[in-house]
C-alpha cells in the first residue's frame, strides 16, 4: 500500500462512511477503514486521532465559515436573521452537492449514542461561538445565547429534514422554512400570553 497517495484523507473518510453504513460504527476498525481506502493504519492516524474523527473532520471549518458569515452580515440585520443567513451561506457552499453522503453520515451518527453525544458537544461549541459573534455585533446577554441556540436548532431541524431521503428541498430553503415555523410558533405563543 502506498503511504502518500493524493486524496488520502478523503479516501479514508469515504471508506469509513461506507463501512460504518454497512457494518455499523462499533463493528468497524481503523485497520478495516485503512484497508478499504488502500492505505495503511499508520496513514489513517496521520489524518485522524480516532475513527470518530473521520465523521467529524471539517467541523472546525464549518464552525468558522458559519461564524464568519454571521459576522459579515450588516449591523442592520436582526441577530436571528444574521444567524440564519450564516447557516444558509454555508449550506449552499458546503452541503448541497453532498446530500447522499451527509444523509449516510447522519444515519451512522443517529445509530450510535457515543456519536450522538459527540455531535451534541459540537453543537454546543457552535452555539457558544455564535453567541460570542453576536455579542461582538452588539447583542447583549442573555439574548445572544438565546438567539445562538435558536439558530443552531433551526439549522439542525432543517438539516434533519434535508438528510431524509424522501425530501428533495434545498437545505437553504429548509432553513428558511424552519425559521418561519419558529417565528410563527413564538408569535402564536406571544399572542396567547398577551390575550
Amino acid at each position: 500500500m502506498t503511504r502518500w497517495q493524493p486524496g488520502a484523507s478523503g479516501r479514508l473518510q469515504q471508506a469509513a462512511l461506507e463501512l460504518f453504513s454497512e457494518r455499523g460504527f462499533d463493528n468497524t476498525t481503523v485497520a478495516e477503514i485503512a484497508e478499504r481506502a488502500g492505505l495503511t493504519k499508520r496513514t489513517f492516524f496521520r489524518y485522524f486521532a480516532d475513527k470518530r474523527e473521520v465523521l467529524f473532520a471539517g467541523s472546525d471549518i464549518f464552525v468558522e465559515s458559519v461564524v464568519s458569515s454571521i459576522a459579515a452580515q450588516p449591523e442592520t440585520v436582526a441577530s436571528l436573521d444574521a444567524v440564519a443567513a450564516g447557516f444558509k451561506a454555508v449550506a449552499v457552499a458546503s452541503f448541497e452537492e453532498r446530500r447522499e453522503d451527509a444523509s449516510r453520515r447522519q444515519r451512522v451518527i443517529e445509530a450510535s449514542p457515543e456519536l450522538v453525544e459527540r455531535e451534541m458537544i459540537k453543537r454546543s461549541a457552535l452555539a457558544e461561538k455564535i453567541a460570542a459573534t453576536l455579542r461582538d455585533r452588539g447583542e447583549c446577554d442573555p439574548a445572544a445565547a438565546l438567539v445562538a441556540w435558536a439558530g443552531v436548532s433551526v439549522f439542525w431541524v432543517a438539516f434533519a429534514r434535508w438528510t431524509d431521503p424522501s425530501n428533495r428541498s434545498s437545505l437553504a430553503g429548509l432553513v428558511d422554512e424552519a425559521l418561519d415555523q419558529l417565528r410563527d410558533a413564538t408569535a402564536q405563543r406571544a399572542s396567547i400570553v398577551t390575550a
